[in-house]
């Protein structure tokens, strides 16, 4: 059975910056990281590579210099590395994302069952939580969110059982395989690669697929096939507080001036 798991390469949030002409994000010159929830969706792959001998591929959608996040995943262990790469591909929101991926989900499943796909929870810069659930529709397979434990897995009968993190409680869920499973932080701590494994990592191939290879429609991916935009891009502002009065040696007077200084924006109604 074949394992895929989704990555992607996401701007490092500690060094965002934002143009304020074009409202987008200065890409030059920011490092660029492995997002964060995806890391635990892979670790998951390879702790079930390590217990019931799965081979796991992890893909990711981006330009050419995503291939650094891929060879990340190789010196983890991961068996397959493919970055998925075309110009077409570019501008895509999270359907015509879902669209891609998903298509080479397919394909892979033609050389080998795909029993698990891994999607961390969300990305830190889309931060919609849209990409598995979509994949998993367009794949007609189960879907399993907000995963904090895989408690059992049944590959001879494609039987999984999972525990999944909600508001204030948790749902122990059993579902056939194939399955489509977007993951939580708290289902793991990751591995660090070992020097060994970077080296190795270097000398092996990420394979590239563009368009040519998953020949989709240009109207369904990319800007064409992305029915929803970003229009604006900001970072959040903040105004300085404003000390008021002195609540210690006087609370009354405090108050009121509190009092009206709420009035005065009316922020306060009596």
């Amino acid at each position: 059975m074949q394992i895929v798991a989704c990555i992607k390469q996401v701007p490092d949030t500690t060094q965002v910056q934002i143009d304020p002409v074009t409202n987008t994000l200065v890409r030059e010159g920011i490092p660029f990281i492995v997002n964060p929830y995806d890391t635990h969706a892979l670790e998951e792959s390879l702790r079930l590579k390590d217990a019931k001998g799965c081979r796991v591929t992890a893909i990711s959608m981006g330009p050419p210099n995503a291939e650094a996040t891929l060879r990340k995943a190789l010196a983890l262990g991961v068996d397959r590395a493919i970055l998925l790469s075309d110009r077409v591909f570019g501008g895509a929101d999270t359907l015509a994302t879902s669209n891609v991926l998903t298509e080479a989900i397919r394909r892979l499943n033609e050389d080998e069952e795909v029993g698990i796909i891994f999607c961390g929870k969300q990305t830190l810069d889309g931060d919609t939580a849209q990409v598995g659930p979509v994949i998993a529709t367009r794949l007609g397979c189960t879907q399993l969110s907000l995963v904090d434990k895989i408690l059992d897995i049944d590959i001879t009968n494609k039987r999984i059982k999972v525990s999944r993190k909600l508001e204030g409680r948790h749902e122990i869920v059993e579902a056939p395989l194939p399955v489509m499973i977007t993951v939580v932080r708290e289902l793991n701590r990751p591995r660090y690669p070992t020097v060994p494994m970077r080296l190795l990592s270097q000398q092996r191939e990420v394979e590239t697929w563009n368009n040519q290879v998953l020949k989709l429609d240009e109207q369904s991916i990319g800007l064409k096939g992305s029915p929803t935009w970003v229009s604006k891009i900001f970072s959040p502002q903040r105004d300085k507080g404003e000390m008021i009065g002195d609540g210690v040696n006087d609370p009354v007077g405090t108050a009121n001036l509190l009092i009206d200084k709420l009035l005065s924006k009316d922020l306060l109604a009596i």
